[in-house]
């Protein structure tokens, strides 16, 4: 007899940016056996409220988009920023193990020092330079412990049409504004939270027990100031653009000179073929355009 196993997924932090792209994609693609939880029904440091959602739902997947993603107020707020970004992930680790779930989490690139200019690959040594890279990777770690079966893919420079991201804020900034200095000295890469839902979906759906860490961002390699420049070109906004280095533009948390990932396993373990950063711009603008007329 041939028992076949219906996919059945939750998705927490759905209301944040990759949550709603993945909301998007599972839209197009016609997918809905896909559970987009609302932050009342998913507390992730709420122990029972994670058991009540593992009750109702027996996910085969489960989706970790939530995190405090505030990389310079994390620096003050060290201990909120632990408790989502650890707890809060080791806390659904848990359930995951206790239910038989398949998990996906998000991380970051600034889990790596970045102060070499080579390609980053998943083997290399962790070594964060602020509190929010630090707290990623701790959850990183936290699930590793507990739950064999997970998949955690660091990404870079999330941006997409939805919620606050790089791209909006210099649409805004650029009709605002005849001139901004951009830093131009972090080099890393520019990811679409779209691109980066599609190959989350990929994964699920090609039942892969391939389980551990993957690096996914868009393709090619480019810099702050660049990657405004290239938002300017294709909108078409006229503003001047300056380019400035990080110590003209200090921050409370240290950020990561070079992290560009490298993005050769999981290409080669899903079969999927990654966008260049700009191609996907270009798509995005596209898409802000039209819902601004």
């Amino acid at each position: 007899m041939i028992y076949i196993t219906m996919k059945n997924i939750v998705v927490f932090g759905a209301s944040g940016q990759l949550g709603q792209c993945l909301k998007k994609v599972a839209a197009d693609k016609g997918i809905d056996y896909i559970h987009f939880l609302p932050e009342a029904e998913s507390n992730i440091l709420d122990l029972q409220a994670l058991q009540d959602v593992f009750e109702t739902y027996k996910p085969t997947h489960a989706i970790n988009c939530a995190a405090y993603t505030a990389v310079d107020k994390a620096e003050d707020e060290v201990e909120l920023a632990g408790k989502v970004n650890k707890t809060g992930a080791h806390n659904i680790a848990i359930k995951c193990q206790e239910f038989g779930t398949t998990l996906i989490h998000i991380s970051t690139d600034f889990v790596f020092k970045g102060d070499n200019p080579n390609l980053l690959t998943e083997t290399d040594v962790a070594e964060p330079i602020s509190v929010y890279g630090l707290t990623k990777l701790q959850g990183e770690q936290a699930i590793a412990d507990v739950l064999p079966q997970h998949f955690t893919l660091r990404t870079s420079w999330l941006y997409s049409e939805y919620g606050n991201n790089f791209v909006k804020t210099m649409l805004k900034l650029g009709a605002e504004r005849d001139e901004l200095k951009i830093i131009a000295d972090q080099v890393g890469t520019p990811t679409y939270a779209i691109d980066l839902a599609a190959c989350i979906l990929e994964i699920i759906n090609s039942g892969s027990e391939a389980y551990g860490i993957y690096h996914y961002s868009n393709e090619g390699v480019t810099s702050w100031y660049d990657f405004a420049k290239g938002i300017f070109d294709i909108s078409e906004t006229q503003v001047k653009t300056l380019p400035i280095r990080t110590s003209e533009y200090p921050t409370k948390a240290t950020r990561p000179t070079f992290s560009v990932m490298d993005k050769a396993k999981v290409k080669t373990t899903f079969n999927i073929t990654i966008p260049y950063w700009r191609d996907s711009l270009v798509e995005c603008i596209k898409n802000l355009n039209i819902n601004l007329q």
